[in-house]
Parts: structure tokens; C-alpha cells; sequence
């Protein structure tokens, strides 16, 4: 008899032990998908944060090579007296004698 319920023992031990490595094997997946699904809005976040920033240093560089085109340009109508006529007479439509302006216009 005593064996009987030694062996009826160790069964609901092993039924004890088994639901307890189950219910840890669930709380684990669980706690992963707890992780995982609070970082998924802080990625979509990232990305659009990333593209909002590409934004800003294309736009970026486009304002500096418009500033650098306009201090070349600054400095040449400053310094160089050949580039201000010209500038200055196409602005003004200006031609001297017995020369032929062409102008060309470009397609929008």
C-alpha cells in the first residue's frame, strides 16, 4: 500500500513540475511578445524620424550650394571687371555697336 501511494506521489509530481516548466515556457513567450510589440511603434517612430532627417539634409545641402553659388558669384561681379559687363549688360539688354545679341530660351 505504501508503495501505491509513493508512486501515486512522484505521478503528481511530475504533473506538478511539468505544468510549472509549461507555465514558465508561457510566461516567457508572452513577456517576448509584451518586448516585441512595444518596440514596433518605437521602430515605425525611427523611420519616420530618419526620413523627416534625410529631408532636412538634402534640403540642407541644396541651401548650401545655393550659397556657395551666390558668394561666387558675389565675389566675381566684386573682382572681376569682364564678368560685371556682362552680367551688368545682359541685365540692362545693353549691346554695343555692330555686335548681334542671340538669346536663347528654354523649354519649361
Amino acid at each position: 500500500m505504501e508503495a501505491a501511494k509513493l508512486t501515486r506521489l512522484e505521478a503528481r509530481t511530475r504533473v506538478i513540475r511539468g505544468a510549472g516548466r509549461l507555465l514558465f515556457i508561457v510566461f516567457g513567450v508572452a513577456l517576448g511578445f509584451v518586448v516585441v510589440a512595444t518596440a514596433v511603434p518605437q521602430r515605425r517612430e525611427l523611420e519616420k524620424l530618419e526620413s523627416r532627417l534625410k529631408l532636412a539634409e538634402d534640403r540642407e545641402r541644396e541651401v548650401n550650394a545655393e550659397r556657395d553659388h551666390r558668394s561666387t558669384e558675389l565675389r566675381a561681379l566684386r573682382e572681376d571687371p569682364a564678368y560685371l559687363e556682362v552680367h551688368a549688360r545682359d541685365r540692362l539688354d545693353y549691346c554695343g555697336e555692330g555686335e548681334r545679341i542671340l538669346r536663347l530660351r528654354r523649354k519649361p
